[in-house]
This record gives structure tokens, sequence and C-alpha cells, in this order.
């Protein structure tokens, strides 16, 4: 503990908590943030790309549809058709400020069904093994009805990044249609390392993919036939170390890949999988449909240590005023965040006592 502080507290020892409030209070009252909150909202994505061998129209496709290649089929991708969305995100959130001068507090893209009453809604993740050939000793039956659309981050190969790949850009280089393995982006996760990796092709290579976000349908019960114009939402798991690095990385080159991807089943040049609007579609042009929407809120400056409660720099008297203020009791002064403010915050503050 550093002197100044031994002195303040020793100072107030035995007068209680609110005498020294009295002198910390009318600092504590003058502080003022220094990250900024950005509620961003883009309803159309600079980038919309049905990533799938034989699309013979990339970039100019009016509906995207996603789907998985026949279960244990050796060729092609598992994750088959894949719905790439891009924004620029730099229209609303400032770029190239350090990736760890950003902090995404919510994160939903949204897209909307093309197709009519041919999809069952299944807002749960199936494991990877329902999706392997019935004969798989490994080959578990999926047990409810549908397959869950999820989110993915995107990853690129062969010399692309996401400030040079286009909606036109090859599918593959050399553009081989008939292997897996091969697409130029795909959609991507991370392995328990934090490592990025492709999950294209995760029933094949039994793992079950770290899912950035499920799709979820407000107000329509599981298994029910999805109608015409619904609306489908992605809310991403900030909370995840991985995921929350992969958006501030983004945001600092600003512009934001993310990847929509089923497992749908489907049969050779067959099968019902499901089709949102791109944003080429006359009805999103004549404002009918809608094309992906990304929301964000996003807090932009310099990203604290959870004791320095105010966020300017320093661990002090000011941030002690803080646990002072809410002792006994949940707020700012909670550090741990376990519902109290406490001796545990105390020491925590303490510890990291930086004036």
């Amino acid at each position: 503990m550093s002197p100044s502080l031994s002195i303040l507290l020793h100072s107030y020892r035995g007068r209680g908590i609110p005498a020294l409030l009295v002198i910390l209070s009318s600092a504590s009252a003058t502080h003022t943030a220094i990250a900024d909150t950005i509620n961003a909202s883009w309803p159309s994505p600079t980038i919309d790309r049905w990533m799938y061998p034989f699309n013979s129209t990339p970039g100019t496709r009016p509906v995207i549809s996603t789907f998985g290649s026949m279960p244990g089929a050796p060729e092609f991708d598992s994750r088959d058709g894949q719905f790439i969305v891009a924004y620029d995100t730099s229209t609303q959130i400032p770029a190239g400020i350090g990736v760890n001068n950003y902090n995404i507090t919510s994160a939903r893209l949204t897209i909307e069904f093309a197709n009519d009453l041919v999809i069952a809604y299944d807002p749960t993740p199936d494991g990877w093994q329902s999706f392997l050939a019935s004969s798989d000793v490994e080959y578990q039956a999926d047990t409810d009805v549908g397959q869950n659309v999820d989110l993915f981050g995107c990853g690129f190969r062969n010399g692309f990044s996401s400030l040079t790949f286009l909606e036109n850009s090859p599918y593959a280089t050399p553009n081989n249609p008939m292997a897996s393995g091969v697409r130029n982006a795909y959609a991507m996760s991370f392995n328990a390392a934090g490592n990025p990796i492709d999950v294209s092709n995760n029933p094949r290579e039994r793992f079950e993919p770290r899912k950035f976000a499920t799709g979820q349908i407000a107000g329509l019960q599981p298994g029910a036939l999805i109608p015409l114009h619904t609306l489908m939402s992605f809310d991403v798991n900030v909370s995840d170390s991985t995921v929350q690095g992969y958006l501030r990385a983004g945001l600092n080159d600003g512009k934001l890949f993310l990847v929509v991807s089923s497992l749908t089943f489907v049969e050779q040049q067959g099968g019902n999988f499901p089709a949102f609007y791109a944003k080429e579609n006359a009805l999103v042009q004549f404002q009918l449909a809608h094309a992906a929407a990304l929301q964000l809120t996003v807090s932009t400056g310099p990203q604290c240590f959870p004791a320095d409660i105010n966020c300017d720099g320093h661990v002090n008297g000011l941030d002690l005023a803080y646990v002072l203020s809410n002792w006994g009791s949940a707020g700012q002064g909670d550090i741990n965040q376990d519902g109290i403010t406490d001796g545990t915050d105390l020491t925590t503050l303490l510890s990291g006592w930086a004036p």
C-alpha cells in the first residue's frame, strides 16, 4: 500500500466509512468517463455473398441460402452453402484506434426469410454426430425437428483478407469446386487454445465449433414452419473473449465480416433449406423486405482494469470512493460483480493501487 493511502486510511480509522467519504465524494463527483459509447446500425451490408462452389453470379444473387452437404459425403464442405456479410463499420465507428480501445457490449445480426413454410424452426444447436452417415459408429439421430442456423466469423486463405475479399472474388484459388476446404472465405471460429479454425467441415472432423450465435425467432414455437418475411436474429456472444477479440479486430480494420451457416439436411440436387433476402433483391430495393442488418453497441477509448472504476488510468482515491459509497450493496464499487460491495472488492482495489 502506498504511504499516502496508508496515511489516509489511518487518519479515518475508527471514525467510520461516512467520514472518509466526505473527503472523497467531492472529487468523485467531478469524474467524467473517458470511453464513449456508440450505438451503431447498418440496415444493409456492404457485401453479401452466397459462398457456394457452383454460384455462377457471385455478389448479385437476390436470395442466398444456407445448407449442408449430404451427411457423411466426402466431397464438398459439410457446411456447403454459406452466407457471407460484411459491413463498412468505419462509417459510424472510428477505425484504426487500436483493438484494445474497443469494447463491444452487444452485437446483433438480423436476416429475413425469403421462402415460405418450408423450414422448421430449430432454436437449439444440434450436435455434430447427427450430421454423420447413419452407418457411422458415432452417429446420433437428431432428437428435434429441423436444424439450427448459426453465426460465425469469417476466415480467409490464399492471400485474401477482410480488406481484399470482394463480392465477386473467386470461390477458390485455383477454382476447384469439386473439393472441400478450399474456399477463399469460410465460416471461422476458434479452438480451445483460441486459434482461428475453419469450421466448414466440423462434422467430418468430429468437433463441435464455438458458435458466435444461434439464430432465434421471436414468438415462433420450435418445430413450427417458418413463414415468409420472418426475421431471424443472432445475438453475438460478446462475453466470449475470442469473439470479442474478433469483433475488435474488425472494427479496428473498419470492415467486419460475419458468416451465416447451417447444416440443414439436403439431398443431391434437392432438399428444403433456409433462404434469405440479399441486398440486391428487388423487394429490398423497394423497401418491401430487409437485407441483413447489423446493430452494435460499442464503447471506444481506453478499456480499464476492473479496479480503475472511473477509467481515468489510475487506481486511487476516486475509485476508493465508489467502493465505500456502495459498501454493502451492488453498484459501481462491486468490482467482482458478485452483487455486493465488500472487503473482497476493497482488497482488489488496494492491490492495484496506482495513483
